[in-house]
């Protein structure tokens, strides 16, 4: 058995709550557009310029804002109201000051974890943004490496384990998104935990690797040291 020295965690819907500011944006912004289009359709049309724009804008709250713009303008024929895109700006600029909310079992796993392993936070998005998070949330003294990048692929695992850690088969990634904390992290020789989130994007979704020797599922970070000292046998 290879020895397991390092353990990668993602941050937003993994640490601490994320997904859930952003279906509550939606909700208000399909409200402001309410009177050009149903919200089934508008939510459809922001979804395809999320896709397109990633490549663009990256992760996070100021290109999601930047998408409903696009798509307010696109589904109003150009004729959106000053006033709507003022409050489509507010709302963004809200999110970006929410409030840090952690999700159960985390402080304790990683209290427990941080004397055993090298732990090390990988996520992506805005950088301002993710480091607000980071701070207000009160975990930033478990990690002895945080990563912030602009996407989650092989590459990605193999550099940052071999930066910070004996390399990607000597590590862990753990997340909720089966797509990027899992399946490239897999492919990376690492172990892949999921931890699914009910909210986790439609964007996040992929089939999970049920066959890979290295993956495994958990309901909660709580079993996390459960799982460790099983696959430590």
């Amino acid at each position: 058995m290879t020895s397991l020295t390092t353990i990668g965690f993602d941050a937003d819907d993994t640490l601490w709550q994320n997904e859930q500011f952003f279906r509550l944006t939606e909700r208000h912004f399909a409200e402001l557009l309410s009177d050009h289009v149903d919200t089934e359709h508008l939510l459809e049309r922001l979804l395809e310029a999320e896709r397109r724009n990633l490549g663009a804008y990256g992760f996070g709250i100021k290109g999601f804002t930047l998408s409903m713009i696009e798509t307010a303008i696109d589904v109003t024929g150009g004729k959106v109201p000053s006033e709507v895109i003022g409050k489509i700006l507010a709302a963004g600029r809200e999110m970006l000051s929410h409030p840090i909310e952690t999700l159960p079992h985390v402080h304790d796993t990683l209290e427990l974890l941080a004397g055993r392993y090298r732990l090390v936070l990988i996520t992506k998005g805005d950088l301002f943004d993710q480091e607000r998070k980071l701070a207000q949330s009160g975990l930033g003294d478990f990690f002895q490496a945080v990563e912030i990048v602009s996407d989650k692929s092989r590459p990605t695992y193999e550099r940052i384990f071999a930066r910070h850690g004996d390399g990607a088969e000597h590590a862990m990634m753990v997340g909720n998104s089966l797509k990027s904390d899992v399946v490239p992290a897999i492919e990376a020789g690492s172990w892949g935990v999921f931890v699914p989130h009910e909210l986790t994007w439609v964007i996040e979704h992929v089939e999970a690797p049920k066959a890979a020797p290295r993956f495994r599922e958990i309901g909660h970070l709580g079993e996390l040291p459960g799982l460790l000292a099983e696959i430590g046998k």
